[in-house]
């Protein structure tokens, strides 16, 4: 992808935020990547990058001004303006600029750590049953059909912006599969507060007083925010293991009594 073209998309989307109704200018950026990415015809002639600005924009003018509101329209010709080292790198322009979106509102309304927690539990819960993860990603199934088992299985237990974000992979795909694009969602959310994940493994829940101090801890030794997902795991009894990145902390009693049994059997 095109980092200066993304850039521009980005930036622009940040300007028209402020006066609109984000989840409105979401919708119908997904609506026009989903329309421009299944017409191939159309999807290279707003991608060519042989071509100048001027009738690119003047064809998406032409194909979306009535269709949408004007700020989402701005964002719109400013990403057909870049200029894209694959058609489908525009198609992916789109899709993340709708989840900016998204998050965004979410953040606005004070819920961004929620849905980013939320997202991020119910990635562990797909990734951790097998047949689960098989369901959601069996592609000779209708996409609206396991779009609504999503829309189940999160029903009354998450935000709508949630379950917005949870059935994009599905409705959507693009040929990702399904973790990978829930990691992708919640990377834009990682972003938009400028910090890092950590993901804690404990025994048993943390309570918020241990999470602020640990998210404090960490943020002093990363030099930067570090914002905590939690994960509940008995199999540790105890401690607390912490990845950011490629970095693991493992202070679980279960890594030390592994590392005991290691050090005796050395002996």
């Amino acid at each position: 992808m095109s980092r200066g073209s993304w850039a521009a998309a980005v930036e622009t989307l940040e300007k028209v935020l402020p006066g609109v109704e984000a989840r409105t200018l979401a919708g119908e950026i997904f609506a026009v990547g989903e329309a421009v990415d299944a017409d191939s015809q159309l999807r290279r002639a707003l991608a060519d990058p042989s071509r100048d600005a001027g009738p690119k924009r003047a064809l998406a003018e032409r194909l979306f001004t009535s269709r949408v509101s004007p700020e989402t329209l701005t964002v719109i010709l400013t990403v057909v303006s870049g200029r894209w080292s694959h058609d489908r790198d525009m198609v992916d322009a789109f899709e993340r600029l709708g989840i900016n979106a998204v998050l965004a509102a979410a953040e606005k309304d004070g819920v961004l750590d929620q849905v980013e927690n939320e997202l991020f539990r119910f990635e562990r819960l797909v990734a951790d049953d097998h047949e689960l993860g098989t369901a959601i990603g069996r592609r000779e199934v209708e996409p609206a059909l396991r779009a609504k088992l999503v829309v189940d299985l999160l029903a009354g237990k998450a935000l709508p912006d949630t379950v917005w974000l949870a059935q994009r992979p599905v409705l959507h795909a693009r040929g990702r599969k399904y973790s990978a694009a829930i990691w992708r969602q919640l990377k834009i959310a990682a972003w938009r507060r400028q910090q890092i994940t950590a993901i804690v493994t404990s025994a048993v829940e943390l309570d918020q007083a241990q999470r602020d101090r640990l998210a404090a801890a960490l943020s002093s030794d990363y030099g930067r925010s570090v914002f905590i997902t939690t994960q509940v795991d008995p199999s540790v009894l105890g401690g607390l293991k912490v990845q950011i990145g490629d970095d693991v902390i493992d202070g679980t009693v279960a890594r030390r009594l592994e590392d005991v049994r290691r050090t005796i059997g050395a002996g």
